[in-house]
């Protein structure tokens, strides 16, 4: 019956074919190329699923294209952006100070919260020569920070406290102090105590609380 029916298909003879030989001879015909080859890949059916959701979107009675829902979306979404660097500013992803680099003749990273910390360690420690040095550190990067004023690689402590002192003049004599005992302790190897290392640490401390003259800061 099979080979019959073959050769009749080979002769373009009309036979009528039971169901498990009309079954064999779909499936010998979808096995050809073409077919194989208009099939949708797997990009193609991933395509279409993502176009059918966006196309899906609806918003009340909005009317229009398909399409016009996810506009409307991104438009929303890029406004709501827009009005909250207005209000908030840019985000602050990092609290850690972005000013760094050389502050008294050393290459140093840390911002002024860091430094603190340094010189209260080291004087629980008893080390009050480096509590004085990092403290006065300390009151300089912190000023940097919020932007009263810089150092460069050539400030030394004593063009700094006077620069300070322009814009805290209340300040001015515990500036020089603490410039005094930072060169002391720094360069001309004097032995710090806990009197300079709390006097230091009170100047900064005060500073971060206070309000610069910024008008009378030299250029």
């Amino acid at each position: 019956m099979i080979l019959a029916s073959a050769a009749a298909r080979a002769l373009g003879v009309p036979v009528d074919p039971d169901a498990d030989e009309a079954r064999q001879w779909v499936l010998d015909e979808l096995a050809k190329p073409e077919y194989r080859e208009a099939q949708p890949t797997w990009f193609d059916l991933i395509a279409g699923a993502i176009r059918d959701w966006f196309e899906s979107l609806t918003f009340g009675a909005a009317g229009g294209p398909p399409g016009i829902g996810a506009l409307i979306v991104v438009l929303v979404v890029a406004v709501v952006l827009v009005i909250a660097f207005l209000v908030f500013g840019a985000p602050r992803l990092n609290r850690k100070s972005t000013v760094a680099g050389s502050l008294f003749g050393e290459d140093d990273d840390r911002d002024a919260a860091a430094i603190r910390r340094a010189a209260e360690e080291a004087a629980r420690a008893g080390d009050y020569t480096l509590a004085v040095a990092e403290s006065f550190r300390a009151i300089a990067r912190g000023l940097a920070e919020r932007t009263v004023l810089t150092t460069t690689p050539g400030t030394t402590a004593h063009d700094f406290s006077v620069r300070a002192a322009a814009a805290f003049p209340a300040f001015d004599a515990r500036l020089a102090d603490a410039a005094a005992a930072f060169d002391d302790v720094r360069y001309l190897g004097g032995t710090g105590d806990r009197a300079q290392y709390d006097a230091v640490a009170a100047l900064e401390r005060d500073l971060r609380s206070a309000t610069p003259l910024l008008e009378t800061i030299p250029v």
